[in-house]
């Protein structure tokens, strides 16, 4: 595959070819609930989520909602940035319920509506630096990771939180294709996952969160590469030893397992010194940590940042 810096790159470059050229077929199995639905986002998106404004949130201005909710990765429903929006339509968010179980005294299973009910909401907005050299700034609404992973009264022996997506062939026909190992895992340290930043978000513009978002609930932690982001989650295990990530099980040279942002160390295949703002012309430089390293440096003390994590 051609090699190209991060000013050339287009969506295709990103993907390896041959799975850019399936988005085809992909996209030919949406169709049908695409034609059906328009976008397929209305019900999901039919509900107000409001949310307390937070003190976390970034004065810059949002990345527009057309952007937002157009230009997606989100591989169950294909590999091409348009592909969420155009095949999430089938995905059935109610009834949802997520799993909370591992090293903890109150392993629980939590109705979605339930736990949107049980935490306040707040309206976070957020930088989002992809690992691919573009980001957005996106107004979350949703409550601190740290308030579900109390509720369950983690053990000592916790030490990393694993998280578990969807994996639907019949909802998602991304997973028909072996692009990763599915269903999507994500994993974080348990002090990161406690942090006061770490998000679940449930809405996005102060309505229900779509579903080429991640609905109905998903992971947001800003000062990381975006893919950490898990989508869908369905099941969140407290457990003892690091657990394994779809990206760094596929490439373990390109996607380490903490995936801070980091400017000063570039993607094999591409820079990670600038990035492409959706929505501006000109290229701005990236921010250790994503502009969030008074915050969460801390957590990394002792870690060499020149290197890969």
């Amino acid at each position: 595959m051609l090699i190209r810096s991060a000013p050339d790159l287009r969506d295709r470059d990103v993907t390896d070819k041959a799975l850019y050229l399936r988005r085809r077929e992909f996209i030919a199995a949406g169709a049908g609930a695409a034609a059906t639905l328009g976008l397929g986002l209305q019900p999901a998106m039919a509900g107000a989520v409001v949310g307390a404004k937070s003190r976390f949130s970034t004065t810059e201005k949002a990345t527009s909602k057309n952007d937002i909710t157009s230009y997606n990765n989100y591989y169950e429903f294909g590999v091409d940035k348009s592909e969420p929006a155009e095949n999430a339509g089938r995905l059935k968010t109610r009834p949802w319920t997520v799993v909370v179980d591992g090293a903890c005294g109150k392993p629980q299973r939590f109705d979605i509506d339930a736990l949107i009910k049980r935490f306040p909401l707040e309206e976070r907005i957020y930088r989002m630096r992809c690992v691919e050299a573009w980001s957005m700034v996106i107004p979350w609404v949703g409550f601190p990771l740290a308030s579900l992973l109390k509720a369950v009264e983690p053990t000592a022996a916790a030490k990393f939180v694993a998280f578990e997506t969807l994996a639907d062939p019949a909802q998602m026909p991304g997973v028909r294709d072996p692009v990763l190992k599915w269903p999507y895992r994500e994993g974080l340290r348990i002090d990161e996952a406690m942090h006061p930043l770490t998000l679940m978000a449930v809405g996005l513009y102060g309505e229900t969160l779509p579903n080429q978002n991640g609905a109905p609930i998903r992971l947001v932690t800003p000062w990381k590469y975006g893919y950490k982001g898990a989508k869908s989650i369905v099941k969140i295990s407290l457990v003892e030893t690091q657990p394994p990530t779809a990206w760094n099980l596929a490439s373990p040279r390109e996607y380490g397992f903490y995936s801070n942002v980091n400017p000063a160390v570039d993607h094999p295949r591409w820079s990670q010194a600038t990035e492409r703002r959706i929505g501006e012309f000109l290229r701005r430089k990236t921010l250790p940590f994503n502009g969030y390293g008074d915050q969460v440096a801390s957590l990394y003390q002792g870690m060499d940042l020149r290197k890969f994590y």
